[in-house]
């Protein structure tokens, strides 16, 4: 395929995804809404208030904000192109791109892309809702973007792979049960790891969520317990190695063919 043919192909594959998106709203976008305006009125509001000031200058209604907004990215991004993609094999119209002549990377550039819009949108409602509590500011315009853009495609990626070797449905709930919402609620989306001991900030590290979430409250606050620059070797490179392990089951047929 000549590359004006791959656009059409990309193009096609994008529309149908985001009218997918768009079509079941109340299942893509508003859930997302509702669990995190109730996380901003308990913990935000409630609990928050009690609390006072997590740094200097910062309630913790500002300093959760964050955090909360990279949740539902992480949640939808992954969600979308897992539960999709694992859609197309349930169905089996996969077989029809898998036996076109439309390359790997178009495929899965057509399905992270349209997650990592979701991820977006979603990020966009749920910041318009921490606006009703809290006063966050845009320090870092760059670095807000950049991150929620590299963990999006992080968790598209990593819900492309999942959605490749499950084999049922519940395959697809899976890793979202037992991993991501562990490393989420331990990833220092509710606290700073610097409040831990040693041990247990030793192995708050090993999070990859931690150095996201760190970075894109840098960006909205000024403030983070991580180096940005680790932050964004964390992203980029797990964005390089998913997106390497992706193209290559693809290309091996792995969890397609049978």
């Amino acid at each position: 395929m000549n590359s004006h043919s791959n656009l059409v192909a990309l193009g096609t594959i994008l529309i149908r995804e985001i009218s997918r998106i768009l079509r079941i709203w109340t299942q893509t976008l508003l859930p997302s809404a509702i669990t995190m305006t109730l996380y901003f009125v308990i913990f935000g509001s409630m609990i928050g208030g009690r609390i006072g000031e997590i740094r200097p200058g910062i309630n913790y209604i500002d300093y959760l904000s964050p955090g909360l907004i990279m949740m539902s990215v992480i949640t939808n991004s992954y969600g979308n192109v897992s539960s999709s993609f694992f859609g197309a094999k349930f169905q089996r119209y996969v077989e029809e791109m898998l036996v076109s002549p439309m390359p790997g990377w178009v495929i899965l550039t057509g399905y992270v892309g349209a997650s990592v819009l979701r991820g977006l949108i979603v990020a966009v409602i749920v910041l318009a809702i921490s606006l009703c509590f809290t006063h966050v500011h845009l320090y870092h315009p760059l670095v807000t973007l950049s991150t929620v853009l590299l963990t999006a495609i992080v968790f598209a990626l990593a819900g492309f792979i999942n959605a490749i070797y499950a084999k049922k449905f519940d395959d697809v709930a899976l890793i979202p049960t037992f991993v991501l919402t562990p490393l989420t609620y331990l990833g220092g989306v509710f606290y700073s790891v610097d409040q831990l001991s040693s041990f247990w900030h030793g192995i708050s590290l090993a999070n990859p969520i931690l150095y996201m979430v760190n970075a894109f409250r840098y960006g909205l606050l000024g403030i983070s317990d991580i180096s940005l620059g680790i932050a964004y070797a964390v992203m980029i490179g797990l964005a390089v190695v998913l997106a390497a392990i992706s193209l290559n089951l693809l290309k091996r047929g792995v969890g397609l063919r049978s």
